[in-house]
């Protein structure tokens, strides 16, 4: 039987990972039929199991019983959530086992209103980590300045961590820097470094959607024909070359001397994951941001559209090097018409930090709603 495209990605050297979790999607053994197809973890976020549980019925009967228990809000979320991470954590341990734990993940994030706060994180990371007992659990920690600490202490204390967030170049050497520091501490301890993974997820299609609006709003101002094509060829260029710098960089990193050391004793390497990598704009490819971002030692973590999208039609052919000479080249054009990419990063960090944020609350009085009208047909 001849390989899927996926499959294909993952012989290349880029493992494919999915976006996405819910009730349904495990107990209609889709996720354990994808696994098949060349899936090879899962993420989440406060987003998705907002839809997830707000949007359809099927934690309706687990959230009545909870509150039958006499079960708060936030216990009601907890219960739900980690065991929808505990059952795709068990689909996949085949996958962790098999490549030996570099796939096979799946991530939940931690509480995102702890997001500026460095200790509280930590603390809600040990206790995640202990509830979920899962040893393919991912803690996901947004790449803030005060995230940066917790991703070190987490991993000093051996418990897998996804760096999330991440839109900068700044922001993601930032996030390996943690890492690194917090394998050094770990091997001090003599632990097994084998054991411990993290990832630094790199966000995507919202720095296209910001840029080519901005875009929008130049090219009819710019003086003459010849500035508004070359205005119009920057569309779609900007995410993708500031991809194209932080995987230079990542290349730079764990060729170092400093990760050598820490690779000799058994550590993984920091894999970048691309995430938020659906595609926005009707007018490009609805793979867009799998074919361009084609790279070894990466993971792309893809909506199940996207996916299936790939699976249909698309093509594997390596899109990135260290090579940024052309990356380089949009990035200086882009600043040269007035578009600072560094402050669109930054922005974008405070709104997805705030997105995140709002997620989760939107979640909670869903699972207040959902109890109050359960217990109310219990009468």
């Amino acid at each position: 039987m001849p390989k899927t495209s996926i499959e294909n990605l993952g012989d290349f050297g880029q493992s494919i990972w999915l976006d996405n979790i819910s009730r349904s999607l495990i107990e209609s053994g889709k996720l354990k039929s994808m696994l098949g197809q060349g899936l090879c973890g899962v993420t989440s976020n406060p987003t998705i199991f907002d839809k997830a549980i707000s949007q359809n019925k099927d934690y309706d009967e687990a959230v009545a019983r909870l509150s039958r228990k006499h079960k708060g809000v936030f216990e009601i979320y907890d219960e739900l959530t980690v065991k929808d991470v505990q059952e795709a954590a068990d689909i996949l341990r085949p996958v962790y086992e098999k490549t030996n734990k570099l796939d096979g993940y799946v991530s939940l994030e931690i509480n995102p209103q702890l997001a500026r706060l460095a200790k509280e994180t930590i603390e809600e990371g040990k206790r995640l980590w202990k509830k979920v007992n899962r040893p393919n659990l991912m803690l996901k920690v947004p790449a803030t300045e005060e995230g940066f600490a917790a991703i070190e202490e987490l991993l000093a204390q051996a418990m897998n961590v996804n760096a999330t967030l991440i839109f900068s170049l700044s922001q993601y050497i930032k996030a390996a820097q943690a890492f690194l520091k917090g394998m050094k501490r770990l091997a001090s301890k003599g632990v097994e470094l084998s054991n411990v993974c993290s990832v630094a997820s790199v966000f995507v299609s919202r720095i296209d959607t910001a840029v080519d609006g901005l875009l929008e709003q130049g090219i009819p101002k710019a003086s003459g024909q010849e500035a508004r094509v070359r205005l119009q060829s920057l569309k779609g260029k900007a995410a993708v070359s500031n991809c194209a710098l932080i995987y230079g960089k990542f290349l730079e990193t764990f060729s170092s001397s400093e990760w050598q050391q820490l690779k000799a004793n058994g550590a993984h390497t920091q894999r970048i994951v691309w995430a938020s990598t659906s595609a926005k704009n009707p007018e490009y490819s609805d793979i867009k941001y799998v074919a361009e971002l084609i790279a070894k030692d990466t993971v792309n973590t893809l909506p199940d559209n996207t996916f299936e999208a790939f699976l249909n039609h698309g093509t594997v052919k390596g899109a990135l090097s260290a090579d940024i000479t052309n990356a380089q080249a949009n990035l200086n054009d882009l600043s040269a018409a007035g578009i600072d990419i560094a402050a669109i990063c930054a922005t974008l960090l405070i709104d997805g930090v705030i997105a995140f944020e709002k997620s989760f609350s939107s979640l909670f009085r869903s699972l207040e709603e959902k109890a109050k009208a359960q217990n109310a047909m219990a009468v």
